[in-house]
């Protein structure tokens, strides 16, 4: 795992939240007691918070034709692997292995945010985000979110929009 500097040692932050900060992006940090038996991070997530499902969304890391691609999408639907493999220029697409994924991104499952990753990947972002003023991504740990614009998360992260998720 990546060191952490003294100033995120201090701030308690994560890479997710240094990185936004550097970028002097507006976010907001929620907060909640992660519980280990709940069926899914993101709901759990919207729930806690008392947020739209809509509005949170997830992060996951798929092979597309052999490399390892970000998808952001509602935690209320699923990933269009087909969508997101045509997205991202590919044919094939499929769920990583999550210990590649966990290596490659810095983070672990449950709590991979598309920001301050060790190795940035391509990242593509479900277009239902522009529907919102803000959403709320994982902010790099479990029972931790970062809420921001779409805007800004789609310029942080390189990100292309495209219909990627599915109800």
């Amino acid at each position: 795992m990546a060191k952490k500097s003294k100033k995120q040692q201090q701030s308690g932050g994560t890479p997710a939240t240094v990185a936004l900060t550097a970028a002097g992006v507006p976010f907001t940090v929620h907060s909640y007691e992660h519980d280990p038996s709940h069926p899914s991070y993101g709901e759990e997530a919207a729930e806690a918070m008392g947020v739209s499902p809509d509005r949170v969304f997830k992060t996951l890391v798929a092979d597309v034709d052999g490399a390892l691609t970000v998808a952001v999408v509602p935690v209320a639907g699923q990933l269009d692997l087909k969508a997101l493999a045509a997205a991202a220029g590919g044919k094939r697409a499929a769920m990583a292995d999550p210990a590649l994924a966990e290596r490659t991104t810095g983070y672990v499952r449950g709590g991979i945010s598309p920001l301050g990753q060790r190795k940035k990947l391509p990242t593509v972002v479900d277009e239902s985000a522009t529907l919102h003023e803000t959403i709320c991504v994982s902010a790099g740990r479990r029972g931790l979110e970062v809420e921001l614009s779409p805007d800004d998360l789609t310029t942080l992260t390189s990100a292309t929009l495209a219909p990627i998720g599915r109800g």
